[in-house]
């Protein structure tokens, strides 16, 4: 299992890039240290690969266009193939550690077409009412699908068969999700063509954030009218296009404050934000403190 501080995306986009996720074996076990993120949080992204996870310690928010749950130590969940999401350390008094298994649909379903994949991954994957499936210890049932999830991170990669082990451990859990999310899967399915759409004029501000953007420019990158544009931000982010904009906008900034020495000036031009003198205000008013000193915090805490 490998520890990791932050995540990294594809160019221009935020769908996750996943280090290590080799194509014969499409999986990675991670432990997420959130507290060493910027910001103590991972932003909005996706994977095409399902995440299981289980919070080893600390507290964690995870956000999707769903709305908001809290998991504390001792829960889990599984977040859909595709599914936007975001997550936040919420704990002050310990450390924020989930740890993640990550995984290509195909590692459980064996080749396409299969009447595994038919019967028992599709209906999961392609369900667009099921974004997030949360695990409880309260919950008996749910319970024993969080012991099994702890059990599979203890598997030793090193050991004879491991890959195989793995695969009927991912399994297992996979049919008791399975079970689990039947109630979902039997509701009515909402449109999928709204989270391709909110990527699509997510892309477009990733890749244009430096400039002058207007919602006109959003929506037409998804072929839109504005009014479907703010609807979409709405419903799926909780923010409307110009809060995210602003929003990635000092999150490049805080990785820019974190991981160079170019002066404030410059991060403010880089990342859109204008004169210095705003750059200051909006960023006091997002994390709490002058940038200056966010670039103290943060390269301090890399030595």
């Amino acid at each position: 299992m490998k520890n990791i501080h932050e995540i990294a995306f594809h160019p221009g986009s935020r769908e996750e890039l996943l280090p290590d996720f080799a194509a014969d074996f499409p999986y990675i076990a991670s432990r997420a240290e959130m507290d060493c993120y910027i910001g103590r949080s991972a932003p909005w992204h996706w994977h095409k690969a399902v995440e299981i996870f289980y919070m080893e310690s600390g507290s964690l928010t995870y956000y999707t266009p769903g709305g908001a749950m809290y998991f504390p130590t001792g829960s889990g969940g599984m977040i859909n193939s595709n599914v936007l999401h975001m997550t936040k350390a919420m704990s002050r008094t310990e450390e924020n550690v989930p740890l993640l298994h990550l995984f290509d649909p195909s590692l459980i379903a064996g080749e396409q077409g299969s009447r595994i994949e038919q019967r028992y991954v599709t209906p999961v994957t392609t369900a667009s009412q099921l974004e997030i499936l949360p695990l409880f210890p309260e919950n008996p049932a749910q319970k024993k699908i969080l012991d099994q999830i702890l059990h599979a991170f203890r598997l030793s990669d090193a050991a004879p068969g491991y890959e195989i082990r793995l695969r009927e451990a991912l399994s297992e859990i996979w049919l008791l999700l399975f079970e689990e999310a039947r109630p979902l899967l039997e509701k009515k399915q909402g449109a999928g063509k709204s989270s391709e759409s909110i990527k699509q004029m997510m892309v477009y501000v990733h890749e244009h954030y430096s400039e002058k953007i207007s919602v006109a420019q959003i929506a037409e990158a998804a072929f839109l009218s504005e009014r479907e544009c703010f609807r979409l931000f709405r419903d799926c982010l909780h923010m409307t296009p110009a809060e995210y904009i602003k929003s990635y906008r000092l999150q490049k900034a805080c990785q820019m404050l974190a991981g160079t020495s170019e002066p404030l000036t410059v991060v403010s031009q880089a990342c859109g934000l204008g004169s210095s003198s705003y750059f200051g205000k909006v960023f006091r008013e997002h994390a709490h403190c002058t940038p200056s000193e966010y670039r103290q915090k943060w390269q301090d805490f890399d030595r």
